[in-house]
């Protein structure tokens, strides 16, 4: 575990000279371990996976392939950005995988949290194994892994899936930012380029918006989740909130009330609004929305979002609720 320890006398990275220095002395250590050889890296869109791809581009340029996975449980928009950042502006070797039928397939009539995130993961890995299977000459395997995870849970970064591929896939790890802290990370990604709301971006969990449609995930309701996550996302930036609050998106859980829409009665899904702040994940505390912007923002939704007809605003801090609901 030696060369997982930060070193003792390693900086804080809290300016962009700091992170500039980083960027150089990491582009060489790259150049040297890699060679001419090739690496792969599971793109998610996450701001630590796509602060390595950026290092990983100006580094060794095509010799990295970069695979994105649509899984469906996207936030809108995000596998656009992937493509739109990665590929088309920054150049990247991309591999756009279309995988969100087959993950979808897979999770239909299953209801328990921890079986869909297995669930989700052992897809994940299936997918990126036929994919890493098409390509030759691969050596090394690049992943987003910062010092938490190792700190927290040893050196391969779970929530990227990629610890389980088989053994004769067992690349040469490339772990450029493993002894960051995540706000290490965003300024080195600010300084790299990267557009801010990918740099900024929410912590976001590796199941995605599959815990957030509590219960069993249907279509018609995970799209109510990602469409209403977009409103509150929309409003919160226009309203001076993006940057202030910690964490805040919406849940549709399963389970519907009566409701009245054009004169008649309906049958509809709510949405719950969740809005936190906090230090370290452990405790938070609930953001006090004004309520002007609370009514504006549900009747935004009650009227763009199909088959919704309530929003609730969830109240409670971490302890007793978590922040997630699943």
């Amino acid at each position: 575990m030696a060369n997982n320890r930060r070193p003792e006398n390693m900086e804080r990275i809290t300016t962009p000279e700091l992170a500039r220095a980083f960027i150089a002395e990491q582009l060489e250590a790259l150049r040297a371990q890699i060679g001419e050889k090739k690496v792969l890296l599971a793109l998610s869109g996450g701001v630590d996976s796509s602060v390595v791809a950026a290092l990983l581009i100006r580094a060794v340029g095509k010799q990295l392939t970069c695979v994105h996975v649509n899984h469906g449980l996207l936030r809108k928009g995000e596998p656009e950005q992937v493509v739109r950042v990665f590929r088309d502006e920054m150049d990247a070797n991309l591999i756009y995988v279309d995988a969100v039928d087959r993950f979808l397939d897979k999770l239909a009539g299953v209801a328990e949290p921890e079986q869909k995130r297995k669930i989700i993961g052992a897809e994940f890995i299936r997918v990126f194994e036929e994919e890493a299977r098409k390509l030759d000459g691969i050596e090394f395997l690049a992943q987003g892994t910062i010092y938490p995870d190792i700190l927290e849970s040893g050196p391969v970064k779970a929530h990227h899936n990629v610890g389980g591929l088989p053994e004769d896939l067992q690349f040469e790890l490339v772990e450029p930012i493993k002894f960051l802290y995540k706000d290490e990370v965003r300024v080195v990604g600010h300084e790299l380029g990267l557009p801010d709301n990918m740099v900024y971006r929410q912590p976001f969990p590796g199941p995605g918006l599959g815990v957030r449609c509590v219960g069993a995930i249907t279509r018609d309701r995970l799209e109510a989740v990602r469409e209403s996550d977009a409103i509150l996302r929309e409003e919160f930036a226009k309203n001076g909130l993006e940057g202030k609050v910690w964490q805040y998106f919406t849940i549709v859980p399963d389970f519907k009330s009566t409701g009245i829409r054009d004169g008649l009665r309906t049958y509809d899904w709510p949405v719950v609004i969740r809005a936190v702040n906090t230090r370290d994940a452990v405790t938070a505390t609930v953001e006090d929305v004004p309520f002007a912007l609370l009514q504006h923002i549900t009747a935004r939704i009650t009227s763009e979002v199909k088959g919704v007809n309530r929003v609730l605003y969830d109240l409670t801090p971490k302890p007793t609720g978590t922040i997630e609901w699943e």
